[in-house]
């Protein structure tokens, strides 16, 4: 986030991920890169959208994004997972609950 001299109207010029947000997110990459499918991630921070995008190899194209879009929260909900394909895995409200559609192939891949 950018500072603002005081007295100005501030206004947030990208979208970011706050710090709970952030743990939630890295909690379950430690344990995907303990599992051994992921290896490498990426954050970009842009006016409408925060992505976190997650990798095996670090030249390949993200296996997964985890968007945070606040303009959808009063519709389908603010956050989602969408796939290498460009499909909406998950999305809604909660972001450990839309994580979740993760965890069930880290689930899989022990087994």
């Amino acid at each position: 986030m950018m500072n603002a001299p005081l007295g100005t109207g501030w206004q947030q010029d990208q979208v970011t991920f706050d710090r709970v947000e952030l743990g939630i997110i890295l909690s379950l990459y430690g344990r995907m890169v303990s599992a051994g499918e992921w290896r490498d991630y990426a954050l970009s921070f842009l006016r409408e959208v925060a992505v976190f995008s997650v990798f095996r190899r670090a030249a390949e194209h993200p296996l997964y994004r985890i968007e945070k879009r606040p303009k959808l929260r009063q519709a389908q909900g603010q956050y989602a997972v969408i796939g290498m394909d460009g499909r909406i895995l998950k999305r809604g409200q909660d972001l450990a609950m839309v994580l979740r559609v993760l965890e069930k192939k880290l689930i899989r891949s022990i087994d």
